[in-house]
């Protein structure tokens, strides 16, 4: 009988998604390492460790079946942090290290595996990493990043335009596997208020959704906005939208309870600049709720199934999109068709067996 298969998920902020009561930022990239670690679990061929932060927890927690590894305090030095990340990952002693989102701990983890002969698979989250955005904006670390990717054992791309312009870039190859989600358990509520949701980071534009608010004086919008890491605006940011008479502004909701927030939404506005595939997104076509967007749309999936509207850049447009949306709740097709499509295309106990077979077969190179 083969051994289990050890895969360690590198991923500070995630905590919180397994304790409930710890208070964090989380994004995207966190949920996505998190739906997808906690379902590998649940096949014995796979033992499944993250490394998170510190948060004020013990060294070692099981959580869903998953060992739970405490490292960097992010209120300490970087030095402190990546001594402490690198002593994690020997803790976990596992055959496949996975990390998300270009950070100082990519060229760490991968600079990790090849000391220690371990495979190192990076999965991309925005377009930004993909595009040169993120080298022409940090230069050396953006060349340690590249670094780390052209000595990976597999990347994984969450769209095809970014795996298209990885491979323009920078001459990677990547394997298109789409963010996955929990299907189950999930109803639609009744329909009261647009919605937004994210961070206070700048690429993610919040105020633009002020703008939308203060035009749609008599429609109730309610906006979920934690405050970025290290974003020093966040205070004026929130005075700004306590003046919106229309607007109710929510520093934070614990993952665990949002979708109720989607579930009761029409739409779902996304006004930021560029993105990977948004698990916003997700959860919104979860709960049947159309989405509007100013400029995402990855691979074209709003208008190609139904889901929504992408408006290509253009604010005026979205104003009026908006409008037509509510006007005769022409809302609930768009979110009719957004349930189907993440069936389809975003149920995690698919995409995880892509994983498992990839893994499986690093795994095999090895020993062949």
């Amino acid at each position: 009988m083969n051994e289990p298969i050890e895969v360690c998920f590198v991923s500070p902020k995630s905590y919180c998604l397994f304790n409930h009561d710890a208070k964090g930022c989380i994004g995207g990239a966190e949920v996505d390492l998190y739906y997808l670690g906690t379902e590998m679990a649940r096949d014995d061929d796979f033992k499944v460790s993250f490394v998170a932060a510190d948060f004020g927890q013990a060294e070692e927690e099981s959580w869903e079946g998953i060992r739970v590894l405490k490292s960097l305090d992010f209120s300490q030095n970087s030095l402190a942090g990546a001594m402490k990340v690198w002593r994690a990952l020997k803790r976990a002693d596992a055959d496949v290290y996975v990390i998300k989102t270009a950070s100082p701990g990519v060229p760490l983890v991968r600079f990790f595996c090849l000391l220690y002969g371990r495979k190192f698979v990076y999965r991309t989250a925005h377009r930004f990493e993909c595009d040169g955005t993120y080298l022409r904006k940090h230069t050396f670390l953006g060349r340690a990043f590249i670094w780390a990717l052209r000595h990976a054992d597999r990347i994984f791309a969450q769209n095809d335009a970014d795996a298209e312009e990885l491979r323009k870039t920078t001459g990677l190859e990547s394997a298109v596997v789409p963010n996955g989600h929990r299907m189950l358990g999930v109803k639609p509520g009744e329909k009261e208020f647009v919605l937004w949701v994210g961070r206070s980071i700048g690429f993610k534009q919040p105020r633009k959704f002020f703008e939308l608010a203060r035009r749609f004086g008599t429609v109730r919008f309610v906006m979920i906005c934690q405050r970025a890491t290290g974003d020093t605006g966040y205070a004026e940011l929130k005075a700004e939208a306590d003046e919106i008479e229309n607007l109710e502004f929510v520093e934070q909701v614990p993952f665990h309870e949002i979708e109720g927030y989607f579930a009761r939404a029409k739409v779902l506005v996304n006004t930021s600049e560029a993105e990977g595939f948004p698990n916003t997104f997700i959860q919104a076509c979860k709960c049947s709720t159309a989405i509007l967007s100013l400029n995402v749309d990855p691979d074209g999936f709003l208008s190609e199934h139904g889901c929504g509207v992408s408006c290509g850049g253009n604010e005026k447009l979205m104003a009026e999109e908006l409008g037509r949306l509510l006007d005769g709740e022409e809302y609930l097709e768009y979110g009719r068709k957004g349930r189907k499509y993440v069936e389809e295309h975003h149920d995690v106990r698919k995409i995880v067996e892509v994983y498992k077979d990839i893994f499986r077969r690093l795994i095999r190179s090895n020993v062949d």
